[in-house]
């Protein structure tokens, strides 16, 4: 006690606005259910397993922590079932759900020698105490998070709040006792800010909830505002405020001033009850996806190393999918998992690491690759009588950083596997730019080459980098055409005749990938385009290749078209071989013979040399769904005016760009050179030649063009312009590259109409046989979708 005593100075009482961990390690994947339970830092409310406190407490010297562990209670083989008597599952009277009860001990521990002081005891001193109650009455920092991204929208500002009629009618409510005016209701109860009447909430479908007294009360005095009991704590931006005319949880800026009308100290209040955001997330993380994959197939469960779940969050299968198959590359494995220990990451993370993206992959890639969470039940002692196996980890702080930056991703709603792709990549790329050696990112990288014949029988090349390749899929290319023919003529027939074809009878298309491949570096015609060598617009004819094969090469599939309007799924299957070789794709560069169009006079143009002007009809087309003009201007330029669904896809991959909303460059004695950023350059102490050539080299990006200067010391390299041929082109400089043969190794696929809906899946080829991961079930694949993949992930052989 002395010793908590001489300490106290690093004890802190926790504010309504602090971040307080509670149910995961902020290193590992821990839990109070784990063997050592969770150790929270009273000082900063970080968490810690009992492995990863000594660390925290050599880094920061704090020693006082709140120990939390969680045993599984014990339940009788023979209890008896009760029979339900009410329509809801887990509620009083309910189906039984058969979540295993837990007992909570608390206790003080002291570092470094871990003494232990039992809580509650009136021993302690009072600031422990009102720390300790604080600490274990808050919500976790982890669920407030889930809270926030579940509300996919923020709360509105009721228009009802600043005018807001109050009837001074002497009521004042209680602290506590409260009950419905109609009814014997105690939970779920409604203060109408009004006329300060208590009525109980909507009943809900399972029979739960309330008997519907409190919009009842509306309906017959159109008073707009409630706030539910129980929610209104120090923090009144969480309360629920409810807006029956605007149907909707509003935010209301004055509730204080609201409440105290009607004599209520919110200061003081406890939450004691779950607000609707609350209650809808805990129904919808409980649904279980699993039921719909491989679905009939017995599927043997896999455990170890490598062969962990990834719990589903809501929505988040497109997170846990792609980081399944980018963890099963060698380049991710090695850079945080082979080569990253925690206790390293965690030394050199900021002061939170629950904010820093090495940190939370670091802990990812060993919470996925070591095993440790992949133990089937009956090994562990303490539910050695439990048939059910660990449910995998729950991916939230990562998800938390990684969305930080990201509108779309920080909410509970689906999204397109192939944009939280590229995100990721980008983030990843951007948090290891210090020491770009260590990059994993650079697996994935390639140069594509585009190669511009005009009818002046000049040529253009233009140089981008990349990390995936997006793939049309020829519908004419159909290898059953004889079969689709069949079954178009029967499905006519039978819809004549009022019925439906079955399942069984559905025909597919089946396309070959061969046939996609062809696609992307087929010759195709480019109207409008600019040749500097005749003056005038004309047709040229653009092919494309690769300048570099990456140790992983990501295909994707375009199974997402524009019909009209409409975006609409292509039902199709795509025959994909094991191994594809892509060699005859490499782009040769300037040939000999071949006359590169000349640059333009200075101020004649707007554009860049050998790029076509953006057509009008799909920068109109894209404009026209809400995205900024410049940036389908953009779109057009980049995709040399292919239509409208390839500038889209570019659009979406490149929203990122931190040049997306430079203006577009104007041609001047030096091509393709922004001046202020020569001169942001210059200001980092380069000089302007050096400065011009590194722009020109990257494609105007100061990042890359940074990169660019300091791999070319010496300055001396040759003008890379759009034109350029040479095999030094900075545009390949760092890029990976070898034979151009390949073995298929992961796929994402994809269930649904649409890919913000519905639900994702990976599989993965790893010792030697497919393997499932589908959210937190992981098992050995009987029947990989090999033709139905949205994400296909290729593996470079060495040759």
């Amino acid at each position: 006690m002395e010793l908590l005593r001489s300490n106290l100075s690093r004890v802190r009482i926790p504010e309504p606005t602090n971040r307080i961990y509670k149910q995961e390690c902020c290193i590992s994947f821990d839990s109070p259910k784990s063997e050592g339970g969770l150790f929270i830092d009273m000082n900063t409310f970080l968490a810690f397993s009992k492995e990863c406190v000594i660390w925290n407490y050599e880094k920061t010297r704090n020693p006082v922590y709140l120990h939390i562990k969680q045993t599984k209670k014990s339940i009788p083989e023979d209890r008896p079932l009760k029979k339900p008597t009410r329509l809801a599952i887990g509620l009083d009277g309910g189906f039984d759900n058969n979540e295993p009860e837990y007992e909570e001990t608390v206790s003080i521990v002291i570092l470094p020698d871990f003494v232990s002081l039992p809580f509650p005891s009136v021993e302690l001193p009072e600031k422990v105490r009102l720390a300790v109650d604080a600490i274990l009455l808050a919500d976790g920092a982890e669920r407030k998070e889930q809270l926030a991204s579940w509300i996919a929208d923020k709360k509105q500002v009721s228009a009802f709040a600043t005018n807001l009629q109050q009837i001074d009618d002497g009521v004042v409510i209680p602290r506590s006792g409260w009950k419905c005016c109609k009814c014997d209701k105690t939970d779920n109860l409604w203060l109408n800010l009004t006329d300060g009447m208590i009525f109980c909430g909507r009943k809900n479908w399972d029979g739960s909830g309330g008997n519907n007294h409190a919009v009842e009360h509306y309906k017959e005095t159109n008073y707009p505002l409630a706030v539910k009991l129980g929610t209104i704590t120090a923090d009144l931006g969480a309360a629920d405020v409810f807006s029956y005319p605007e149907d909707e949880s509003v935010e209301d800026p004055l509730l204080a001033k609201h409440l105290a009308f009607f004599g209520i100290d919110f200061s003081s209040l406890q939450k004691t009850e779950l607000t609707t955001a609350e209650r809808e997330l805990d129904q919808n993380t409980n649904f279980d996806w699993n039921r719909i994959q491989e679905s009939g197939q017995e599927m043997e469960p896999l455990y170890g190393p490598g062969y962990t779940g990834l719990v589903n969050l809501g929505n988040s299968c497109y997170l846990a999918s792609i980081m399944q198959v980018v963890f099963s590359t060698q380049s991710f494995c090695s850079r945080y998992y082979k080569n990253q220990n925690l206790k390293l990451a965690f030394e050199t993370a900021p002061a939170d690491p629950t904010l820093d993206l090495n940190m939370q992959l670091t802990k990812l890639g060993h919470g996925l690759l070591s095993g440790k969470y992949s133990i089937p039940a009956e090994e562990k002692a303490d539910i050695a009588r439990s048939t059910t196996p660990i449910e995998g980890i729950p991916p939230r702080m990562f998800k938390a950083v990684i969305a930080a930056s990201h509108p779309e991703f920080s909410t509970m709603r689906q999204q397109d596997v192939l944009e939280f792709f590229l995100h990721f990549l980008d983030q990843v790329e951007r948090a290891n730019a210090v020491k770009p050696e260590l990059d994993p990112v650079k697996s994935f990288k390639f140069g594509i080459e585009e190669r511009l014949l005009c009818s002046s029988e000049k040529v253009a090349y233009n140089k981008r980098i990349d990390y995936i390749l997006s793939l049309n899929i020829p519908l004419h290319e159909a290898t059953n055409k004889e079969q689709l023919e069949a079954f178009l003529k029967l499905k006519a027939e039978k819809s004549l005749e009022g019925k439906e074809v079955s399942g069984d009878e559905i025909v597919r298309p089946r396309v070959p990938l061969e046939a996609c491949l062809a696609t992307f570096s087929a010759p195709e015609e480019v109207q409008d385009f600019y040749s500097t060598a005749l003056n005038a617009k004309t047709t040229a004819l653009k092919t494309a290749g690769l300048t570099s094969f990456p140790d992983y090469l990501v295909l994707h599939m375009r199974k997402f078209i524009m019909e009209g309007w409409v975006p609409k799924k292509l039902d199709v299957y795509i025959d994909v071989p094991d191994v594809i070789d892509i060699s005859h794709m490499r782009s040769n560069g300037l040939q000999a013979g071949e006359e590169l169009l000349p640059e333009e006079v200075a101020g004649v143009r707007n554009v860049e040399p050998g790029k076509p002007s953006p057509n009008e009809d799909i920068v109109s087309q894209l404009a026209a769904m809400g995205f900024n003009y410049l940036h389908c201007q953009k779109a057009a330029i980049n995709t040399a005016n292919a239509g409208v669904e390839e500038a889209m896809t570019w659009l979406l991959s490149h929203m990122e760009d931190p040049d997306i909303n430079d203006p577009i460059e104007h041609t001047s004695d030096q091509p393709f050179v922004d001046e202020s950023k020569v001169d942001t350059l210059v200001s980092f102490g380069f000089s302007k030649e050096v400065a011009r050539k590194a722009l020109k080299a990257s494609g105007g990006n100061i990042e890359n063009a940074t990169e660019w200067i300091f791999s070319h010391p010496d300055g001396s390299d040759l003008d890379m312009d759009a034109t350029s041929s040479s095999p030094s082109c900075a545009a390949d400089a760092g890029l990976p590259d070898g034979g151009g043969r390949y073995k298929l190794k992961g796929i994402v696929s994809h269930i649904g109409t649409s890919t913000h809906c519905g639900h994702y899946v990976a599989h993965v080829h790893k010792d030697g046989r497919w393997v499932i991961f589908n959210d937190d079930k992981v098992g050995a694949s009987i029947d990989p979708p090999k033709d139905m993949g949205y994400l296909y992930f290729f593996e470079r052989l060495n040759s």
